[in-house]
């Protein structure tokens, strides 16, 4: 159940985080999937290099959406040039 739970989860958050970020973002749901459960890595790791958490904690649903709205705009922004 952890993979397909993982799966789940990167959907709901890459589907939050492409409604919270303004503009067209035109992609599918395996790109989704991958958006959201990159923006939860980033959040985890950044908030454990920054101090927010501990080795071995995981970043909060809201963590995982600020990632994953990160990761989109740095993709669109890759995807532009």
């Amino acid at each position: 159940m952890g993979f397909i739970g993982t799966i789940v989860i990167g959907l709901i958050v890459g589907l939050i985080a492409r409604f919270l970020k303004p503009g067209d973002d035109s992609m599918g749901w395996i790109m989704t999937i991958l958006i959201g459960i990159g923006g939860s890595l980033l959040a985890t790791y950044g908030g454990q290099a920054v101090g927010i958490y501990q080795a071995g904690q995981t970043a909060g649903f809201i963590g995982a959406v600020v990632g994953a709205v990160i990761l989109l705009v740095i993709y669109n922004s890759l995807k532009k040039s």
